[in-house]
C-alpha cells in the first residue's frame, strides 16, 4: 500500500512530474495527488503562520482524509518558534505587570477596638470570559477595594480574599465547563485566563502592602482544572512576599481559622447544604473544638441564601456577574453585589458590607449592613 510520504519523496526527486503522471505511477487518484502536492506547496510557504492556537510556526505535515458522508477532514501538524513565544509572552507578562503600579489605595488610620478583625473580601462567580472583559476587570478591583475603603474604620488586622468559586467562566478552549456544559465565551482563553490572574495579582499586590493576605482557592464547576493553575501562579508570583498566603492544596473544602471563627469554602453544587455543619466536625475536628462561631461560605447561585443547622450558618454569596442570554432567557435575575464580611478574633460576625452594581448605569452604591 502506497503511503503519502513515498509520494512526496517521489516528488521531490522528479519535481517535474505532474499531478496525472504522479498518479499513474502510483497507481492512486488524481485528488489524492493533488492534495498532497497542495500540502508540499503549503509548507513551503508556511514560515511564520499562526496555528489554530495563535502561535507562530512552521507547518510541517499535513493529512487529509474523506468520510462516509463525502466531507473531508484534515489534520495539520506544526513545528512551533517556541523561543519567539516565549519572548512575546514575556513582552506581554511585562506589559500586564506594569497595570499594577496604577492601582494605588491610601488606608485610612486604624481605630482602636476591643478585639482584633479579620476582613474577608468574598466575590464568588465572577465569570471572567463572560460578557464584556474589561468591564468584569473594572468592576472586580474597583468593588474589592470600595469595599476595603468602608470596612478599614473597623481596624482590620489582615485580609482573607477567596478566589476562583467559578471566577472564569470555562475551562479554556473547550468553550466549556468542568463536566462539560458549553458556554458562550466572549473573548479567547487566553484573554481570560491573563485578565483573571493579573486582576487578582494586582489586587493582592495592592492590599499586601498594607495588611497581610490570605488567599484561599475555591474550584468551581465551571473552572475547577483552570483555578488550580490560576493558584500556581499566583503562588509563584508572591513567592518572595511574606505577607502573602495562599492556599492552593487539591481539596475541594477548605477552612479557615480565625481566633474563635471558622470558616468553610466550597462552591455548593455538590455537598446537601444541611450536611455541611457534619462535614465540618469530621473533617476539622480539633479546628471546630476550639472555635464558638462557624460558617460556611458558597457561590454558584449567584443569590444570597442564609440558613443555619445548628448553630452552623450556611451562606450563599451574591456575585457581581452580568445575567447572559440564556439565563436571561430562562429567567434567572439576580442582584449584582459583593459582600466583605468583617470578624472579630474574639466575637465573630461583626457585621458586613455590601457594594450593588446597577446593570443599566453600571455604577455601583455602597451601603453598610448588619
Amino acid at each position: 500500500m502506497v503511503n503519502n510520504d513515498q509520494i512526496r519523496e517521489y516528488w521531490k526527486e522528479n519535481p517535474k512530474a505532474t499531478t496525472r503522471e504522479v498518479a499513474f505511477h502510483f497507481g492512486v487518484t488524481y485528488d489524492r495527488v493533488q492534495s498532497i502536492k497542495k500540502r508540499m506547496h503549503e509548507k513551503a510557504e508556511a514560515q511564520g503562520v499562526e496555528t489554530p492556537e495563535g502561535y507562530k510556526g512552521v507547518l510541517t505535515k499535513g493529512k487529509m482524509w474523506q468520510l462516509h458522508d463525502g466531507s473531508w477532514r484534515e489534520s495539520l501538524q506544526f513545528e512551533v518558534d517556541w523561543k519567539d513565544q516565549w519572548d512575546t509572552f514575556k513582552s506581554e507578562f511585562l506589559n500586564d505587570l506594569a497595570l499594577l503600579g496604577s492601582f494605588q489605595h491610601v488606608p485610612k488610620k486604624k481605630q482602636d477596638k476591643d478585639g482584633e478583625v479579620c476582613l474577608e473580601i468574598s466575590l464568588p462567580d465572577t465569570h471572567f470570559g463572560k460578557g464584556d472583559i474589561l468591564e468584569t476587570t473594572t468592576n472586580f478591583i474597583d468593588t474589592v477595594f470600595e469595599l476595603l475603603t468602608k470596612a478599614e474604620k473597623f481596624g482590620v488586622d489582615r485580609i482573607l480574599l477567596p478566589i476562583g468559586n467559578d471566577g472564569l467562566n470555562s475551562e479554556g478552549r473547550s468553550k466549556a465547563t468542568t463536566g462539560g456544559t458549553p458556554q458562550e465565551d466572549s473573548v479567547t482563553w487566553q484573554e481570560s485566563f491573563r485578565h483573571y490572574w493579573t486582576a487578582l495579582a494586582a489586587t493582592i499586590k495592592v492590599l499586601s502592602s498594607s495588611y497581610p493576605v490570605d488567599v484561599i482557592v475555591v474550584p468551581g464547576n465551571h473552572d475547577m482544572e483552570r483555578m488550580f493553575y490560576i493558584g500556581e501562579v499566583l503562588g509563584a508570583f508572591f513567592r518572595t512576599n511574606e505577607k502573602v498566603k495562599i492556599n492552593n492544596s487539591g481539596e475541594y473544602r477548605k477552612y479557615y481559622e480565625y481566633g474563635l471563627n471558622m470558616l468553610m469554602f466550597t462552591h455548593g453544587d455538590k455537598e446537601k447544604t444541611a450536611t455541611l455543619p457534619l462535614l465540618m466536625a469530621t473533617e476539622q475536628p480539633e479546628m471546630f473544638a476550639r472555635t464558638k462561631f462557624r460558617e460556611a461560605h458558597l457561590g454558584h447561585f449567584h443569590k444570597e441564601m442564609l440558613n443555619e443547622y445548628c448553630g452552623v450558618k450556611t451562606r450563599f454569596l451574591p456575585s457581581i456577574c452580568d445575567t447572559d442570554d440564556w439565563h436571561k432567557m430562562m429567567g434567572y435575575k439576580h442582584l449584582r453585589a459583593a459582600q466583605a464580611y468583617i470578624w472579630n478574633k474574639q466575637y465573630g460576625l461583626e457585621g458586613y458590607f455590601q457594594v450593588n452594581i446597577h446593570e443599566k448605569q453600571n455604577e455601583k452604591q455602597t451601603h453598610k449592613l448588619g
